[in-house]
């Protein structure tokens, strides 16, 4: 019956959220767009750290997945949906790459090396003037479904429940049961014949395509990228916030994270320009020192006491 009622509930979010721009104009649309995009990169960081690994690279794909799809429409004359689809495989063609280098790590210097990845794209994309536009940028030939706002918000929903699907599967599938023995004692996974290396190449590539995914949607929404924007830290530091506020090592803690700290965001830079980020780092260190299961976790042990509470009341 629990899960009966969970998948409904799940339904109707997800019809309420398809028939929300029914009933909004073109700027809630869009901050319900950029909240969408955050849920999503909150979401794929949780998956990556469900195995133990802590990646402060998302912007890194985010950007990158950004530039290969303008690049793909403006370099090689690709429509704008195609440029998507080889945006997420770019990204993860060079996950994969990237994977045989700095999946060895562990614990911080993986941390520092995905930070240094982003920066070196970043870098990367200022200094190629004639192919990336250099510091400028680069603006594409138009915008995806002539910005008409209900269409951008649709095929953004559509990145976040792919995303959302891909995390529910690595909550339901042995790929659960591997993250979650490796993020608990890689020695004993190891010798119970877990293929460490296999599983956290699997989880890095799938969370770095999803990341390329988000960046290519945001920049086809929008019509220019620049290294500034695309690499940007809000697009590693907020999803971080989302996840560590709502909850990690599961689906429905960065979503509500994303929802809470997504509103919150739009109001603080409106407030404290720049300052925002500010705030989102101390909402790290709060949640970190004080509340270390996100409120996700928080509701999830207050009702297994009530829980068990009950049950001891009734034997009673």
């Amino acid at each position: 019956m629990k899960l009966k009622a969970s998948w409904l509930a799940a339904a109707l979010l997800a019809v309420a959220a398809i028939i929300l721009p029914a009933f909004l104009g073109a700027y809630p649309l869009n901050v319900a767009r950029s909240i969408m995009t955050y849920m999503a990169l909150a979401v794929s960081w949780d998956m990556l750290l469900r195995s133990g690994q802590i990646s402060f690279g998302i912007a890194g794909l985010f950007g990158l997945g950004s530039y290969a799809s303008a690049l793909a429409v403006l370099r090689a004359g690709m429509s704008p949906a195609a440029s998507i689809v080889f945006a997420v495989l770019f990204a993860g063609l060079v996950a994969f790459g990237l994977g045989f280098a700095i999946l060895r790590l562990r614990a911080m210097y993986f941390s520092i090396t995905t930070l240094a990845l982003m920066e070196i794209f970043r870098i990367i994309m200022h200094n190629l003037h004639d192919f990336s536009g250099g510091p400028e940028g680069v603006v594409l030939p138009a915008i995806l479904f002539n910005g008409e706002a209900k269409a951008l918000y649709w095929i953004c929903l559509a990145g976040l429940f792919v995303t959302i699907a891909a995390s529910v599967y690595f909550e339901k599938s042995k790929l659960h049961l591997a993250l979650t023995a490796i993020r608990n004692d890689e020695i004993s996974a190891r010798t119970s014949g877990v293929n460490i290396f296999k599983y956290l190449l699997i989880a890095f590539v799938a969370t770095s395509m999803l990341q390329g995914l988000m960046g290519a949607i945001q920049v086809q929404s929008y019509g220019f990228t620049m290294p500034d924007t695309a690499f940007d830290a809000n697009f590693t530091l907020l999803p971080l916030a989302m996840a560590l506020l709502g909850g990690i090592h599961s689906t429905i803690g960065p979503m509500a994270g994303a929802v809470l700290l997504g509103v919150a965001a739009e109001w603080l830079k409106l407030k404290i320009p720049y300052g925002h980020l500010v705030v989102y780092g101390l909402i790290i260190i709060l949640v970190i020192l004080f509340m270390p299961k996100g409120l996700y976790g928080l509701a999830k042990d207050k009702f297994k006491k009530s829980h068990d509470n009950r049950v001891k009341g009734k034997l009673s």
